[in-house]
């Protein structure tokens, strides 16, 4: 008959743990610690429990009592299923009984977000395979920012320490602290998240507020985005790049805006070419400058730019019917040049072009190296992030906004109205259909109705 009794392993003059030993057989004897600690002259021999000589030697024998009766009884039900009972089954038994998290190094959070990097060619997204480089590196960013906030807390995070204190504790060092943005700050919740509810579906135990962890962005109204418009477009394509005394004295009136910048007329036409074929293409910067003439179909009729999007892994085509980018694909094609010296560019571009008003928005401080809303002159502002923005919102409302979607690559149309900072416009999307439903049936013989007279004469 298995038996379940307590011992000490030794009779120092100080706590000791309390050993478990359960005996099934001769061949079957297991003992672990519980955890548990006492002076051996509180214990008693004849017992095998603590003495009652105090509150707490009787809440601590209450516990061993408990014990002995939840082993007891799940070893009766284990054994009759055929369950393997060994230490690793006593160990489990004595975690249970108290509800014990036993902290592992799968539980360290940087552990998983590593695990996560090091899967990222298998794990399996929707109905693909294989992590965007965007998504890893965004991973690989998230797993520094832990790394030094542990620093700061001095100790590794389990997950079984993200509770909703830890995440408020954890946001307010992302924003106060660290001085990220509302955008960014919200993003590594939300990756947080994410690898929690990951890791729970590794089996790892997480506690059920990290599953729930609300992230955040920035509200509409504190949202400033920059475009360039179709007027704005037309100065760039119509600025004249080719006076060079003109061009070295712009070099020397702004040594900062071209510090590093060859400022010649082919080099500033190429950066022309780019800023002009990306904002009627609709694609982002990392995407545009890997185009080249192997992307381009002509039907004979009209050109096609094929393009596999970085970040979605989406297959795009773009139709080109705009005359001057008919051009630059024809007789023009820009080279490729470094994604930062594209942006570099593309601000001595704007100004040159007399994009110079002020402007309320977000620029980078290279001393803190955030983001600063400030009011800036607009060329200042202007990136190839703006490219794809732009034909978003130059062609919403022109174009049906599903078609639009189709070419930036957005999964959804909210997605897409908060890219460009707008709501759904109802209206505008009834009139949209009245518009197409007018082109459909101009051409149609209107149908001649016989209306019958029901008068009588």
């Amino acid at each position: 008959m298995a038996t379940v009794n307590f011992r000490l392993r030794s009779k120092a003059n100080k706590n000791v743990s309390i050993k478990v030993r359960l005996s099934i057989d001769r061949n079957n004897v297991f003992e672990l610690n519980t955890s548990f600690s006492i002076n051996p002259k509180d214990w008693s021999e004849t017992t095998g429990l603590p003495k009652q000589t105090n509150p707490e030697n009787k809440i601590l024998s209450s516990n061993l009592k408990k014990l002995d009766s939840f082993i007891t009884k799940n070893l009766n039900t284990d054994l009759g299923n055929g369950i393997l009972i060994d230490s690793n089954w006593l160990e489990l038994k004595i975690n249970d009984c108290f509800n014990r998290v036993i902290k592992t190094d799968k539980g360290i959070l940087t552990n998983h977000i590593q695990y996560i990097i090091d899967n990222a060619n298998t794990r399996k997204v929707k109905n693909k395979i294989g992590l965007s480089p965007s998504t890893i590196k965004n991973y690989n960013l998230f797993k520094n920012i832990i790394l030094e906030y542990q620093k700061k807390i001095k100790k590794q995070i389990q997950f079984i320490e993200i509770t909703k204190p830890f995440v408020d504790k954890f946001t307010n060092w992302l924003i106060n602290d660290k001085n990220y943005s509302t955008n960014y700050a919200g993003k590594q919740l939300e990756i947080l998240k994410t690898v929690c509810i990951d890791a729970e579906k590794n089996e790892i135990q997480v506690t059920p507020y990290s599953k729930i962890i609300q992230h955040f962005r920035e509200s509409e109204k504190d949202r400033y985005i920059q475009t360039l418009s179709f007027e704005e477009l037309e100065q760039i394509r119509n600025v004249d790049l080719s006076n060079i005394e003109y061009l070295n004295q712009f070099k020397k009136d702004n040594p900062e805006l071209t510090k590093n910048l060859s400022i010649t007329p082919e080099s500033l036409n190429n950066v022309r070419n780019w800023i002009l074929l990306g904002c009627e293409i609709g694609q982002r910067g990392g995407d545009l400058l890997e185009i080249t003439t192997e992307n381009i179909r002509y039907n004979g009729k009209n050109y096609y730019i094929d393009v596999i999007q970085q970040k979605t892994n989406k297959n795009v085509t773009i139709g080109i019917i705009a005359p001057h980018v008919v051009q630059i694909i024809e007789n023009e094609f820009p080279k490729k040049i470094p994604h930062q010296k594209l942006n570099e560019y593309t601000k001595v571009i704007c100004k040159l072009s007399g994009i110079v008003e002020i402007v309320k928005g977000t620029k980078l401080n290279t001393e803190t190296n955030r983001k600063e809303l400030g009011n800036y002159p607009k060329y200042e502002l202007i990136a190839s992030h703006c490219f794809r923005r732009s034909f978003a919102s130059n062609y919403y409302k022109k174009i049906p906004t599903a078609v639009l979607i189709g070419i930036t690559g957005h999964s959804k149309e909210s997605l897409f109205l908060t890219y460009i900072n707008q709501r759904e416009d109802k209206d505008a999307n009834a009139d949209l259909f009245m518009k197409f439903y007018e082109e459909l049936t101009k051409d149609k013989t209107p149908e001649m109705k016989v209306i019958l007279n029901t008068g009588t004469e």
